[in-house]
């Protein structure tokens, strides 16, 4: 199994080029130097950065961890969700 930096970058990538995103489009929030380093899973990103580039891609920042720890665990997205969601119900105020 690969680690979580590398899957992270991985989720980043896979939703910014569907997104059809440029490295360059991350201007405002990131260089493309920095968002390089972290789809290579070089890096990892604070949660700010991660909220950031959410914003940009116009997703949930829920969406790039829950796709890297996917990758990372080796299970489909929805089993991991339905793990999370029996998971978080005691605390669902």
């Amino acid at each position: 199994m690969m680690d979580l930096r590398t899957g992270f970058g991985l989720a980043l990538r896979q939703v910014r080029t569907q997104k059809e995103l440029t490295q360059e489009d991350f201007s405002n929030v990131s260089s493309r130097t920095y968002l390089s380093t972290l789809e290579r899973g070089l890096k990892s990103p604070t949660i700010d950065k991660v909220d950031a580039l959410a914003d940009v891609l116009d997703v949930h920042p829920l969406t790039l961890l829950a796709l890297a720890y996917s990758r990372t665990q080796g299970i489909k997205l929805t089993q991991l969700l339905a793990n999370v969601l029996i998971e978080a119900e005691p605390f669902d105020g």
